[in-house]
């Protein structure tokens, strides 16, 4: 195993690798694991390849995943996922990016949402990364962006959604491992964020 995050200049990233090294020092049964961690403009998707990741999260991060200096290297990891053969996580902005990268369109949300917890709910057959957690569960969200439904991708299919409006809060690709959450599983407002960031770990 080997996890790498790519920081898109969030101050929540490090609050993302706090609690993925415990996750993956359990899952290797080995203390000194650790997880990398890139800034967006650091490091070239040759770079990546190079380190034969098994897991890459992309953080969250503002600005628009439409934008070059806001999302970097991130465009090109989630166009090479097949090459990179690794599974791939984002995080708010990344998973906006995920969306409008794959061929949606990512806009302004009805309402910005910021600090505040919702009840998400789980949508179709339960995505992988949410066994365990049941048909609903309390996230903390802050973001002003969402994945336009009209516009989502044939490939990608929505796996949670909020009550409020019904926006898309999870999405995963219907073959790759890849997925996205709106929401911050690494905020101590979400419920079971450790046990999702753990089911991703394990794919």
């Amino acid at each position: 195993m080997r996890t790498i995050i790519i920081d898109n200049y969030d101050s929540f990233t490090f609050n993302l690798y706090q609690m993925l090294v415990p996750i993956v020092r359990k899952l290797e049964k080995n203390e000194s694991a650790d997880v990398e961690v890139f800034r967006n403009d650091a490091i070239t998707l040759d770079e990546v390849l190079e380190k034969k990741p098994t897991h890459i999260v992309l953080s969250p991060g503002p600005g628009h995943p439409d934008v070059a200096r806001d999302f970097g290297v991130c465009k090109e990891i989630i166009l090479s996922q097949r090459k990179l053969g690794a599974a791939l996580m984002g995080v708010c902005l990344g998973h906006q990016g995920i969306a409008a990268h794959l061929g949606g369109e990512v806009v302004r949300a009805p309402e910005i949402v910021h600090g505040k917890t919702s009840e998400i709910f789980v949508e179709g057959s339960p995505s992988r990364i949410f066994a365990g957690l049941g048909n609903s569960f309390e996230a903390m969200r802050y973001h002003s962006l969402v994945a336009k439904e009209d516009s989502f991708p044939a490939e990608l299919k929505v796996t949670a959604r909020e009550k409020k409006h019904g926006l898309i809060m999870a999405l995963e690709h219907k073959s790759e491992p890849i997925f996205g959450v709106q929401f911050h599983p690494e905020s101590i407002g979400t419920e079971k964020g450790s046990l999702m960031m753990e089911n991703f770990l394990s794919i």
